[in-house]
């Protein structure tokens, strides 16, 4: 006599990045039966730069700090190393340094604590959509149904275009990013410089025990030469040309308004394309969009049969309204960089807008067409 198939969980999460960690946290805190995939090891090091406005925990009901490894109170610009401004981030909410590795396993050992099933080192190979349920098959021929799925695993995922979720076209940044253990000078000190990328920029932030610096463009991305910036800026900070291992990844960017739910399915983190357009932020709105998705799931899950529209609705207003201007101010200023840095990072107060905007205190629409008209109409 065969066995019986196992009934459908209440939720399979493809990707234990920082979105679908976070949605898994939620809904088995609400005791839903959820199954969270992940093909890569725990704890496995990404590309990622690692900053993220303090102003996150809002979303969690439980600490942190303990997945922080520096707390970034001042920013510093310049302009190909050279012609500095600093500006000193809003007291109550300051910009964190995180690892990946360490983010990452943090939001996932509180999604297992809360109950959810982890299955790392395990590909899913087939998504189907059959009936009412969706069946996924992972790499050893397992299947497993289940009322609803969430794509929360990373900017490479072919799903949401396959679903006809997020942008037809995802628009991509190019960025390389790399860790060097040393000594830091300034450790609560964040830095960036826009005049050693054509058209992008790159970053130097603190963390325990060294850097974690990067580079990225957003126009003209096959013209980056990552390895002649770094030359330039690694020997500026004592570092040796040559020094840490290169971590090449695209990010897909915020590029539009685009529906993020379908029938029993949603997308967050990079997979929805959230990433700021102008300065590649990408953890504060995956982590904002795995909550939101665990919720409206939740919610779903309980009868409420427009919480997947409105969780598309939400994610619009709090983070695409912000991102629409954001694009905006970047395909001007990435086109004109030297003038977009002297007639906007330069001016008295545009320091520390952009330090606002980096700790979440500030959307960009609150600075948009001031920003905007400047750059249009005084760069000759």
């Amino acid at each position: 006599m065969s066995a019986l198939p196992a009934p459908p969980v209440d939720t399979i999460i493809l990707g234990a990045g920082p979105a679908g960690a976070s949605a898994a946290f939620h809904l088995a805190r609400h005791g839903r039966h959820v199954v969270l995939f992940e093909r890569e090891e725990r704890g496995r090091g990404k590309a990622c730069g690692g900053g993220m406005a303090a102003s996150v925990q809002r979303w969690f009901p439980f600490d942190l700090s303990p997945a922080v490894d520096q707390v970034i109170r001042e920013v510093r610009f310049t302009w190909a190393l050279e012609d500095p401004v600093r500006a000193v981030l809003p007291g109550e909410a300051p910009f964190w340094i995180v690892r990946r590795s360490v983010l990452d396993a943090f939001l996932a050992d509180r999604a297992g604590e809360a109950g959810a099933d982890l299955r790392f080192g395990t590909e899913v190979v087939a998504v189907e959509r059959q009936g009412d349920l969706w069946n996924v098959v992972d790499q050893h021929g397992q299947a497993l149904a289940s009322r609803s799925l969430l794509i929360a695993n990373g900017s490479s995922s072919p799903l949401p275009g396959r679903l006809g979720l997020g942008p037809s076209r995802p628009r991509f940044a190019t960025t390389l990013s790399l860790e060097v253990e040393c000594p830091i000078a300034n450790p609560d000190l964040a830095r960036f410089d826009f005049g050693l990328v054509p058209q992008g920029f790159c970053w130097v932030f603190p963390r325990q025990r060294g850097y974690s610096i990067g580079v990225g463009t957003f126009l003209g991305a096959e013209d980056l030469d990552a390895d002649a910036v770094l030359r330039r800026l690694l020997p500026s900070l004592g570092l040796s040309p040559e020094a840490g291992q290169r971590r090449p990844t695209r990010l897909r960017i915020w590029d539009g308004h685009h529906p993020l739910d379908g029938p029993g399915v949603l997308v967050a983190g990079d997979a929805a394309s959230l990433c700021d357009p102008f300065l590649a932020e990408g953890l504060r709105p995956a982590l904002m969009s795995g909550c939101q998705a665990g919720l409206a799931l939740e919610a779903w899950l309980g009868g409420d049969v427009q919480a997947l529209k409105r969780y598309t609705a939400t994610i619009r207003r709090d983070w695409g309204e912000s991102m629409m201007w954001g694009k905006r101010i970047a395909q001007v200023f990435y086109r004109f960089p030297r003038v977009g840095y002297q007639l906007g990072i330069k001016r008295p107060t545009a320091p520390q807008r952009i330090a606002q905007i980096l700790s979440g205190e500030m959307g960009y629409g609150d600075i948009a067409q001031r920003v905007i008209r400047r750059l249009l109409f005084q760069r000759g």
